[in-house]
């Protein structure tokens, strides 16, 4: 989560779920960003100019790769 006016983003979250690819990986990391935005409100994200970036990485867990969100 970052903010245009105060030119910095927050350190990234982890979300604890894990995915079996990149697609569905992708597919909750925009339903999460747009609970977020949701979360913090119009008002808000317009006046700070909040904005979300993320990115979903492959990690290997047990010897099987799956995919985590980091926020």
């Amino acid at each position: 989560m970052c903010s245009a006016v105060a030119n910095t983003c927050l350190p990234p979250y982890q979300y604890p779920d894990l995915f079996v690819d990149g697609y569905s990986c992708m597919i909750a990391g925009n339903y999460e960003s747009i609970t977020k935005l949701e979360q913090i409100g119009y008002e808000d994200v317009n006046k700070n100019k909040i904005y979300v970036k993320f990115i979903c990485t492959e990690q290997e867990v047990e010897q099987k790769n799956t995919w985590v969100i980091n926020l």
